[in-house]
């Protein structure tokens, strides 16, 4: 049963692509590109000048029936009034998942409720009106009634405390009864079976809620056209400035869904900045792990070296639990990870993890310019913290786009054979590009010329495997290096700035909000840390952000 939500406007470009600038930080480093940069209110496409953001060439999905998607909730959504929806908002708006059981295990809430409220909340801030976001692509058909099992379930022991809450995961991860689109035309019908990370949180007794809308095929397809984009599901917006500041990419719907209250959390995937960038766009958290603690199966892919899920969410603990309820040895991929440590491991004992005593953090000179990177380092060093300063090496990541070329032309027929609805029948990215030219002007209307360089580059295996040892060189010993040397427990950087060197030393970050720009643009900070040290950048982020409490709800949406 495939049900889609609308979306509407604006944006600027993104994170699927990797700045390589070494003067300054890009406003957006990206997966995908080596020039692409960002301006406030504009976006400096690569050869295309400057566009505002009203000059966009879709706004609204062409393909998304609203009255249809809520022709399946209107019913069951009759007896949730406006009144209902008021009285909810203090016990739900902001709260954090241990909040939120505490409430429903005194009687002040339910599951049913909790679930109606956010999908009444969609209805009324996603689409068609003067607020619309545009975040959420696709809704699951039967989230009322596992909300209702959800509250008639009874335990002998404590469950994990991901169940009953209702998670909306980016559009390019498999989930029963919703198509997964990529936000490509080309696979508007691939009803597939749950990813092995939806089948992890299903067993923890999480509740999917739906989709969210994504730049399409995860911003590695179009080249010239704005983040937050995909012709499923039109253009999402950034509900801290709808029409003025950038949503990040490529998991743009995530991080737009979070900042507005849509669900208790969301799930991301990055290659290099896709969760760091629209995390930190909208003023939530998000965390990228190391490549392989939680599986790919099932999620469409970019690079089967770099690609990771992660989750988006409105707190550290919220994330923390999310993490640990994903995690996973999937033997089906290739990278996963045979983690030791139980549940609970994520999110138990960081509640005390208030202090940053004894702790060394590497700080990059070249950010020192920026005021909110140097509030967040005093407000650190008053935890105990000591701030260390880095003189960055060589940031160039050559062959970068190579990778994510020959990753593709590799890993999308792997998915599409594998884990794709039999009813799609394209095999691979030249398939898709000849899908598109049938009707150019609603499948690309920016042109695909990322896919088309996907089909030219000539790279074979061996030139391949040579750029993947040599990236992953050059990303652990951009990090390494002065690791040991400075004796650094984890580095701070702003935003996806070092998203491109993180990704390809496959080490795990976490971005956490800092604070606001003069006009309100949200921005973040980012803890870097080695392989596997994500419990250690979880009690780092937590301790700063209960320390600082920067995030703010967007003001025309609390």
């Amino acid at each position: 049963m495939r049900k889609f939500l609308i979306l509407l406007l604006i944006v600027s470009i993104y994170s699927c692509k990797q700045n390589t600038s070494t003067d300054k930080p890009s406003e957006v480093e990206t997966d995908a590109t080596a020039t692409d940069s960002i301006s406030i209110g504009v976006t400096t496409f690569k050869g295309a000048g400057v566009k505002d953001f009203r000059e966009f060439k879709v706004l609204d999905s062409k393909y998304i029936n609203t009255s249809e998607l809520w022709s399946q909730f209107n019913k069951q959504l009759e007896d949730f009034t406006e009144s209902n929806y008021n009285t909810l908002k203090a016990l739900i708006i902001d709260q954090d998942i241990p909040t939120l059981h505490r409430y429903i295990a005194d009687g002040k809430l339910t599951y049913e409720q909790l679930t109606k409220f956010y999908l009444y909340r969609i209805r009324k801030f996603d689409r068609e009106n003067e607020g619309s976001l545009n975040s959420v692509i696709a809704l699951n058909p039967n989230v009322i009634e596992e909300a209702k099992k959800a509250d008639k379930t009874r335990f002998v022991d404590a469950p994990h405390p991901i169940f009953g809450m209702p998670i909306l995961l980016k559009d390019n991860i498999n989930a029963s009864g919703m198509p997964t689109t990529a936000g490509a035309v080309a696979l508007k019908n691939n009803l597939a079976d749950d990813a092995f990370i939806v089948q992890q949180l299903k067993k923890q007794g999480a509740i999917i809620l739906g989709k969210t809308n994504l730049s399409e095929w995860a911003y590695f397809f179009c080249g010239d056209c704005p983040s937050g984009y995909s012709a499923i599901g039109g253009q999402t917006l950034n509900p801290y400035g709808r029409r003025t500041f950038d949503t990040g990419g490529s998991s743009s719907g995530s991080g737009v869904a979070m900042a507005a209250n849509f669900a208790v959390a969301a799930i991301g995937s990055e290659t290099s900045g896709s969760i760091l960038s629209p995390s930190s766009a909208n003023s939530v958290v998000g965390f990228k792990p190391t490549i392989g603690l939680v599986s790919r199966s099932g999620i469409v892919p970019i690079s089967s070296t770099l690609d990771t899920a992660g989750p988006m969410t409105k707190n550290v603990i919220d994330n923390a639990i999310v993490l640990d309820a994903m995690f996973g040895e999937d033997l089906s991929d290739s990278k996963s990870i045979y983690a030791l440590w139980l549940n609970g491991f994520y999110y138990e004992d960081l509640p005390k993890s208030k202090s940053l005593e004894g702790k060394r953090f590497g700080a990059f000179k070249r950010l020192m310019t920026d005021s909110l990177y140097v509030n967040a380092l005093e407000d650190l060093k008053k935890l105990g913290a000591t701030i260390v300063e880095v003189e960055e090496g060589g940031r160039e990541l050559p062959n970068f786009t190579n990778l994510l070329n020959l990753d593709m032309k590799n890993d999308l027929p792997k998915y599409l054979e594998t884990y794709a609805n039999a009813s799609i029948k394209l095999k691979s990215v030249s398939d898709v590009i000849e899908f598109n030219k049938t009707d150019s002007l609603q499948m690309m209307p920016y042109g695909q010329k990322l896919f088309n360089g996907i089909v030219a580059d000539e790279g074979n295996e061996a030139f391949l495997e040579n750029v993947k040892d040599s990236l992953k060189v050059i990303g652990k010993s951009f990090f390494d290096a002065p690791r040991r040397t400075k004796k650094l427990d984890g580095f701070l950087s702003i935003n996806n700035y070092h998203a491109g060197l993180a990704a390809v030393a496959e080490y795990p970050a976490i971005t956490v909000p800092m604070g606001y720009e003069a006009n309100g643009k949200p921005k973040g900070l980012t803890f870097i840390g080695k392989r596997l040290q994500e419990k250690q950048l979880l009690e780092y982020a937590y301790a700063y952000e209960q320390a600082t409490k920067k995030r703010r709800t967007p003001k025309d949406y609390n």
